[in-house]
């Protein structure tokens, strides 16, 4: 999960938290609210009926009930009990709601005083009265039918809102977060496409001092460090590459002049040959580390527009040259996009470099030192592939095929150095170009270079 998606589910998830808890607190403390206030009517209903039967001597049992009938207080579903201290009825009011009740009850109110309790939708209030002759209990019930319609249509209001506000909460919050975000999408997007090729590029940054221009900061100075360090290692390697080839040229020239005289004997040829040949070894391994510490500094010169029919022959030309004995079959789909798509913008010697590096490969490690080349299209894009008939590599080896001095098991009795196809790695990225390499069949591996148009 991006860091974005989780702040938004963080925040998100806290507000509906806090939300759901402040809306139950709410509803709770308004049903308590609602309770007290009902249980306080119902107290004061109560209280006054005992005290005008108790007190008021010209009020009886019929009177009460006028009184109760045509009382402006009247509450929903009402019913009136009075008791007195023989726990008998001495009063009832008329209506026709009826209260549960026990002489457990009246004697629960003669130890408590009072008593509140839910009775199915009713709500039933004890009191005890104590005149200095005689007690009286009252019970009365009732509906809160006013005051439940508010607490229910409270609880509506609050699930509404939480589900509404919820949702505004999500989406709203999402949308910040991105907007928010999307600095650090831009400082990610600029910095993903850094390598080796371009360790030049430099993030802005505004003046506004955030994090993420601190980072962007960090980052430059990180960057000029990076490429100091890079740039100081490649110059290391071109100045010392370049003077061994000097010495490595004046051994091969006089190693060739004794091999050529026709004084030195036939052992000491054969010995001097096989010194030779190590010493070419070195050079062509000097000539590698050379290249690779060009490519970069010849990054300003691939503007040029090539057509890559055009480059593919001259390097098998040039490799002819040296490997008279490599053959190297040539197929070109046809395609109406494919003449446009021949034309790449680039470095014409480097890429030269980088197909004969490809197509030498293929014939030295195939079986019978033959390769196919086929040039084709697909979606906007040249394909250059290249097959040979020999061992294939294991899915290790493939993992780091593209490695410096990276050779496989079937590279054993053939001289070489495991630069070429890093080599070739290294211009395609130049030329925002790739390689692949796959096994279509048995015993046949394929190498592919992707120019995309």
């Amino acid at each position: 999960m991006t860091l974005k998606n989780r702040i938004s589910l963080l925040v998100s998830l806290l507000f509906t938290v806090l939300f759901g808890l402040a809306s139950t607190l709410i509803f709770v403390l308004y049903s308590n609210f609602r309770k007290d206030e009902f249980r306080d009517r119902l107290e004061i209903k109560a209280l006054s009926n005992i005290k005008l039967l108790v007190n008021v001597k010209e009020v009886d049992n019929q009177l009460l009930k006028m009184i109760d009938q045509n009382s402006i207080n009247k509450l929903y579903d009402e019913k009136t009990l009075v008791f007195d201290s023989n726990y008998k009825l001495i009063y009832s009011s008329i209506d026709d709601a009826k209260i549960k009740w026990s002489v457990e009850d009246l004697k629960y109110l003669k130890k408590h005083k009072t008593f509140f309790k839910q009775q199915g939708n009713y709500e039933v209030y004890g009191v005890f009265y104590d005149t200095h002759d005689r007690d009286f209990y009252a019970l009365i019930s009732a509906t809160d039918n006013f005051g439940q319609r508010r607490l229910l249509f409270l609880r509506y209001t609050l699930i509404v809102s939480y589900i509404f506000f919820t949702c505004i909460c999500w989406v709203v919050t999402s949308i910040t977060v991105k907007k928010l975000m999307n600095p650090l999408n831009t400082f990610h997007q600029k910095i993903k496409n850094i390598n080796e090729n371009n360790l030049d590029t430099r993030v802005e940054s505004k003046s506004n001092k955030d994090e993420i221009d601190l980072i962007a900061n960090e980052f430059n100075f990180m960057m000029d460090r990076i490429e100091i360090s890079y740039q100081r290692q490649k110059e290391f390697t071109a100045n010392a590459s370049h003077e061994l080839r000097t010495p490595l040229s004046r051994i091969t020239s006089q190693i060739e002049n004794v091999i050529a005289d026709s004084k030195t004997s036939i052992e000491r040829k054969s010995f001097l040959t096989n010194i030779l040949s190590d010493v070419n070894q070195l050079t062509a391994l000097i000539n590698s580390l050379l290249i690779l510490s060009k490519i970069d500094n010849k990054k300003q010169e691939a503007s040029e527009v090539h057509r890559m029919d055009e480059i593919l022959f001259s390097a098998i030309e040039n490799l002819k040259k040296s490997f008279p004995e490599f053959v190297i079959l040539f197929e070109m789909e046809e395609s109406e996009s494919l003449y446009t798509a021949l034309e790449i913008t680039g470095n014409k010697s480097l890429l030269e470099i980088a197909i004969s590096n490809v197509l030498k490969n293929a014939c030295v490690y195939s079986h019978n030192q033959q390769a196919k080349v086929i040039i084709s299209t697909k979606d906007d894009t040249l394909i250059v592939s290249v097959l040979n008939t020999g061992t294939t590599l294991n899915e290790t080896e493939q993992k780091n095929l593209f490695q410096p001095f990276m050779r496989g098991l079937n590279s054993k009795g053939t001289s070489g150095f495991g630069l070429g196809l890093r080599i070739v790695q290294r211009i395609l990225t130049l030329h925002n170009a790739s390689i692949t390499y796959s096994v279509p069949n048995i015993n046949t591996n394929l190498f592919q270079l992707f120019f995309h148009l």
